[in-house]
């Protein structure tokens, strides 16, 4: 099922990258209220995963979850649309950046809880399994979230239960600001070791060393394997969160980040293509995020009075507080 084709794989990150920056071009113009986690510097991870992965399969996804949705095959003209809280948004505007989701390719949602995606996809694909699917799921999270006490009660239901969970961590050695080696006593491939989960570190920069480490384990899972943990070291170019841009937060020596933008995701992967293509997946990436921030910003913003909409399951309608 993997899809090898690095053109495609190219244009993933290329897409992701060009999102983003346009992303924070609108969060910086007001269209965007609240701002964004932006993913420029760690597109080869969501890249190459999501290029494992089969029509049936699952996955969740983080705070800086554009990248893994995006990926995964989500409109972008949707999910920008969704960014800036408009009613064609895949939520109808109600996600917003920290919680889009697409149930329709498998999506399950990003999550602004840290740590939340593993004990959500550990769940969702033990049901699948339950039913008698052959669904794997994926769990990508920071490295931020290894601590955190879901996350490990994850790992070891999906140990002890065997289900095919591929554990993400995307280790871009800040949680926020606080460096990795402050906060992650031992080691991340660690954690999986004490619950007899199988762990390898990857370079998370190189799309195509994320999706061959990928496949191998979503095909170890399918066949009954267990769940399995990648640890992919990677390097997020921007800000922890667009609110940085104006803060100006000083925790990251500069020399760091030259040298870490140095291997770019997007250029790693271009270099694998012949000019030819490259400028023509480029070309064709422009024409679809250009379309998108058309498509976004002549939506429809919502009704205030559909603001309890979907507030239940069931389709109830709730009722306004009385005076």
């Amino acid at each position: 099922m993997t899809d090898a084709d690095p053109v495609r794989l190219y244009r993933t990150v290329r897409l992701i990258r060009r999102f983003e920056e346009r992303a924070v071009e609108l969060v910086h113009g007001g269209q965007i209220v609240g701002g964004i986690h932006p993913y420029l510097g760690q597109e080869g991870i969501a890249a190459g995963v999501c290029a494992a992965l089969g029509a049936d399969d699952v996955l969740a996804g983080t705070h800086r979850g554009h990248g893994h949705v995006l990926a995964r095959g989500a409109d972008p003209a949707r999910m920008l649309a969704e960014l800036c809280g408009r009613v064609t948004g895949l939520n109808a505007g109600r996600g917003g950046s920290m919680h889009a989701a697409d149930l329709s390719i498998g999506v399950l949602g990003a999550n602004a809880i840290v740590g939340a995606s593993g004990a959500i996809i550990t769940g969702a694909v033990w049901a699948h399994r339950r039913r008698g699917r052959d669904t794997v799921g994926v769990s990508f999270f920071g490295d931020g979230a290894v601590n955190e006490g879901m996350l490990l009660e994850a790992f070891n239901l999906a140990a002890l239960w065997r289900v095919p969970v591929l554990f993400v961590c995307e280790n871009n050695g800040y949680a926020t600001t606080m460096p990795v080696a402050g906060a992650v006593a031992g080691s991340i491939a660690g954690r999986a070791a004490a619950f007899d989960i199988r762990a390898v570190q990857v370079d998370g920069q190189d799309p195509e060393t994320v999706r061959v480490a990928a496949s191998a384990a979503v095909d170890r899972m399918r066949a009954g394997g267990g769940p399995e943990l990648i640890e992919a070291r990677t390097y997020r170019f921007d800000a922890h969160h667009t609110f940085e841009h104006a803060v100006r937060l000083d925790y990251r020596p500069p020399d760091e980040v030259t040298r870490a933008r140095a291997r770019d995701p997007v250029r790693i992967q271009g270099e694998r293509l012949t000019d030819t293509d490259r400028a023509a997946v480029d070309a064709e990436v422009e024409a679809t995020v250009d379309a998108a921030v058309r498509f976004a910003l002549n939506s429809p913003e919502p009704d205030p009075a559909d603001a309890l909409t979907y507030l239940y399951a069931s389709g109830l309608t709730a009722r306004t507080g009385g005076g």
